[in-house]
């Protein structure tokens, strides 16, 4: 499998990975629908060594305890999600990828705080917490 690559808004922070991802889900979580101001977001897992930011570094915004939300400085949009529960790997933001059309995602998560208004009839599996279900 190629490079894939990702950028912020402006473009200043970008990455790559190559490889698969090791999952791809909608997050329905309130946390990551404040700080992405969405319904929903969709992100992938990417494995640590797997993956590099090649142009500036991102800024860490620590959400809550072992939670830390990576953003460009300059146009402050998300670009990834880090956490101490996955201690393996970095979440980035599928609609960052250079071409998110070749994205698919896997899954739903976090279903148990969708809003009303979000109805899924997409056929992907729901877990009403986490992956784990």
């Amino acid at each position: 499998m190629g490079v894939k690559r990702g950028r912020c808004l402006c473009g200043s922070v970008t990455f790559e990975y190559t490889g698969d991802e090791n999952w791809r889900a909608h997050c329905h979580c309130e946390s990551c629908r404040r700080q992405t101001s969405s319904p929903f977001t969709t992100f992938m897992g990417v494995p640590h060594g797997a993956w590099r930011f090649t142009g500036a570094d991102p800024k860490v915004y620590v959400s809550s305890p072992g939670v830390r939300r990576l953003f460009c400085e300059t146009c402050g949009a998300p670009v990834a999600y880090e956490a101490d529960a996955f201690p393996n790997e970095i979440h980035f933001y599928a609609a960052s990828l250079v071409d998110p059309t070749t994205f698919e995602p896997e899954r739903h998560v976090h279903t148990d705080e969708r809003l009303p208004w979000i109805h899924l009839n997409d056929k992907l599996p729901v877990h009403p917490r986490g992956s784990d279900g």
